[in-house]
């Protein structure tokens, strides 16, 4: 699917997806939470602070979250450290953590909350 196509189906889908949030990611009703911002728990910023300090080469690493489209499958988040932005990148700040949005993922997820969860089977950044 084309970058052009994305860019004319986002706003279709947001509106569909906005929907289908996973309700242990959301905020509390006394925390409102801008819903053109994308979000990132306690959970989140405290990895993402526990790989700057683990390696070297990690150090100064933005989270980047963008979603690719999967086929028939549907949409796919894909989660990476990266070092680079981007002109068209959106920057999200919290406690000295960067998360980085390239603009044509930003609008499949803004409003989102990213997540770290660790379980028996994985561990994994999750929005």
């Amino acid at each position: 699917m084309s970058r052009y196509a994305l860019q004319r189906m986002a706003p279709l889908l947001h509106d569909r997806m906005q929907l289908r949030w996973n309700p242990r990611t959301l905020s509390s009703a006394a925390e409102q939470p801008s819903t053109d911002a994308v979000h990132m728990t306690e959970n989140c910023i405290r990895r993402l602070k526990e790989l700057h300090t683990t390696g070297s080469s990690n150090e100064g690493k933005m989270l980047r979250l963008g979603v690719e489209t999967g086929g028939c499958s549907g949409f796919q988040y894909v989660f990476c450290l990266d070092d680079k932005k981007n002109e068209d990148d959106r920057v999200f700040e919290k406690d000295g953590v960067k998360l980085v949005v390239d603009n044509v993922s930003y609008d499949f997820v803004k409003g989102a909350t990213v997540d770290y969860v660790e379980e028996l089977i994985r561990s994994a950044f999750l929005t």
